[in-house]
């Protein structure tokens, strides 16, 4: 380098330098995080599971972080609308994102992602597990999966599940079910988990899996009946239906992580200080049993453990979906 050139460059840092110093330091604004509201965007329209489970824990994090928690549903496209708005968003912490298990699910359902579920996100927690669950009409004649199987060996094509779409972990579940036992069922599918359950109820289709809390009131009313759990453990909503695995169906582990992210890029400081907040949420006795009575097992790990959990479930559903055929659209 010439030294004219070192001249102008020690000059223009010599005129910065006073500029430089009225900027507060990185370290030092993560540490005022939060000064205004925060906006929570739910890629699903109110009243779904991803919504219930946002609102169980925003307000005991306004106690904690002292700044509002404005949920903004965002629904669509699977998910995809509202997520790719968190992905473009500014990584300064105030815009965060409730995601379901369709955030692992689309990379291998969809096509054209407008965003990458891990390089464009920041993991903070995974908040809340909830284990999907098989139920049936009760005028199916079945109180567990052997004597499911049974009957659809004997009626191939006959038994029609409901699906909340094609690609969601309900429409892979049953083909992880059929494939293992070697049974020929029928889909049906639904605009929603809201439609497929009062089908399922009125008798029109026979079975579906679905999360706890879309099942659990109408099971315990005996509109339905609940044949299996497919979490890792009975979930203590349900302590006297068994798991998929305890039924003889090795590794069937179906649930859906309800978790939160902030955009790529989001100071780990920012990151570590919403994580902290959303822990001590699920800390609350009342915030614990009220996700607890629907189904929903509240979690709380680090921001490095949920990123190895959604890369994990990304690889694991991509297998699947491969395994039963189905083509990303």
């Amino acid at each position: 380098m010439s030294l004219r050139k070192r001249f102008i460059l020690a000059g223009a840092a010599y005129l910065l330098a006073p500029l430089m110093g009225l900027l507060p330091a990185p370290q030092t604004w993560a540490q005022n995080y939060p000064t205004r509201p925060i906006r929570m965007i739910v890629p699903f329209a109110p009243g779904g599971n991803t919504d219930i489970i946002a609102r169980a824990i925003v307000p005991r994090m306004v106690q904690d972080l002292g700044q509002q928690i404005l949920i903004d549903n965002r629904g669509g496209a699977g998910s995809t609308i509202g997520t790719n708005m968190a992905a473009k968003s500014s990584p300064d912490g105030y815009t965060l994102l409730m995601v379901s298990s369709a955030h692992v699910i689309n990379p291998a359902a969809r096509k054209n992602m407008p965003y990458d579920s891990v390089k464009d996100f920041a993991a903070v927690t995974l908040v809340a597990d909830v284990p999907n669950v098989l139920a049936v009409h009760p005028s199916l004649p079945v109180k567990n999966i052997m004597g499911l199987t049974a009957l659809a060996r004997t009626r191939p094509g006959e038994l029609l599940y409901a699906t909340p779409g094609r690609g969601t972990s309900s429409h892979l579940a049953i083909e992880m079910l059929a494939s293992s036992a070697k049974i020929n069922l029928t889909q049906v599918p639904y605009k929603g988990v809201g439609p497929a359950t009062i089908d399922l109820v009125a008798g029109h289709v026979h079975m579906m899996f679905a999360s706890m809390p879309a099942s659990i009131q109408h099971v315990r009313s005996g509109r339905l009946r609940m044949i299996a759990q497919a979490g890792a453990v009975r979930s203590p909503a349900a302590p006297e239906v068994p798991t998929m695995i305890e039924q003889g169906m090795h590794d069937f582990v179906v649930s859906s992580g309800f978790g939160m992210f902030a955009p790529a890029g989001t100071p780990r400081a920012i990151v570590d200080r919403v994580n902290a907040a959303v822990r001590k949420a699920l800390n609350d006795p009342d915030v614990r049993s009220s996700l607890s009575s629907q189904g929903a097992e509240p979690v709380g790990n680090s921001p490095d453990e949920y990123d190895k959990y959604n890369r994990t479930e990304i690889e694991k559903w991509s297998k699947v979906a491969r395994q039963a055929g189905v083509q990303a659209e």
